[in-house]
């Protein structure tokens, strides 16, 4: 009798459990990549399982609509940035961003060496191969505050050749890998210009929802966002290897060279805990810095100036800057 009435606790205890734990569907920005190490790590290390969560990640790419999944609740939480909950509250649907993982936004213009280039300055009125989506990103930040034109664009087609045939050429790239990739094929490391250095301070790897599915759940919310921090501390400080299993599982593309050069750029550049992380911990946004990316997004006119942009996101479960 004890060893059945045991048996019954313990089946007991796991039926309880399986039926607390809060399932969530997390949507990757784009496949997965080192870039997405900490949630990988929350996932791989039990860290979200301790916290009562049932995290499935699910996987980015091209043909993703994030908003669109989100909304549908296909998802319940998904991967962004300042631009993906500002969009949303401009077509009337409310969503909010609830985390930023990546302090500054990797993007980068890269050019060759030896041609004059070493500071952002130094590419104004230079010919730049941008992507159409960018165009109306991070191509507006630089038209306001550095005084670049449309007449400088060229088109960005997503391949690396008419770049590396051309040695005036500039295009557009990502910290985290233009030495790799592009270097590789040049007799010298290519030049690396990354934005978030010069003021362009987009939030990148964000956690955001539809703001009625995170009110409603904000113990699950809190649950993730503390979850994925620690998961990101311990692909700082620590062993990383449980979240490239993972991510090379589901992208095996991507390789543990390039892997391994990403967590290196992520940790000698900051990308991940400089910035509002400092003083706030991982995970951080604060007030000032959303309106700063609003009002030069708003100036810019890709935003309407009477938008209510503190609506796009919430402190809520990040803390706020010391006022």
């Amino acid at each position: 009798m004890k060893v059945h009435a045991s048996l019954f606790a313990a089946l007991a205890a796991l039926a309880f459990n399986v039926h607390a734990a809060e399932r969530v569907r997390f949507g990757l920005s784009w496949v997965a990549e080192a870039e997405h190490c900490g949630f990988f790590q929350a996932k791989a290390a039990g860290l979200y399982d301790k916290a009562g969560l049932d995290v499935e990640i699910v996987n980015g790419g091209p043909d993703r609509n994030l908003p669109l999944q989100i909304g549908a609740n296909d998802l319940q939480l998904a991967m962004g940035s300042s631009f993906t909950t500002l969009h949303m509250l401009q077509n009337g649907v409310p969503a909010v961003t609830v985390a930023a993982f990546f302090q500054k936004d990797p993007q980068t213009l890269v050019a060759h060496p030896d041609q004059g280039v070493a500071k952002l300055q130094d590419l104004k009125g230079r010919q730049i191969m941008v992507a159409k989506f960018s165009q109306q990103e991070y191509w507006q930040f630089l038209k306001r505050k550095y005084g670049f034109v449309d007449d400088q664009l060229r088109p960005y087609t997503y391949s690396a050749a008419p770049f590396l045939v051309n040695p005036q050429a500039v295009q557009q790239g990502y910290i985290t890998e233009d030495a790799m990739l592009l270097g590789k094929a040049m007799p010298k490391p290519p030049v690396s210009i990354l934005l978030a250095d010069y003021g362009y301070s987009n939030y990148q790897d964000t956690v955001f929802g539809t703001r009625a599915w995170v009110e409603a759940h904000p113990q699950v919310v809190q649950a993730f966002v503390d979850a994925t921090r620690a998961g990101w501390q311990q692909c700082l400080n620590g062993d990383y290897t449980p979240a490239m299993k993972g991510i090379l599982a589901m992208n095996p593309e991507h390789g543990e060279p390039l892997f391994h050069f990403k967590m290196k750029q992520i940790k000698e550049r900051g990308l991940v805990d400089s910035g509002d992380a400092k003083t706030l911990g991982l995970g951080a946004m604060t007030d000032a810095r959303w309106k700063d990316f609003f009002e030069v997004m708003s100036a810019s006119g890709v935003y309407s100036a009477s938008l209510d942009y503190k609506a796009a996101y919430t402190l809520r479960f990040v803390g706020k800057a010391a006022q």
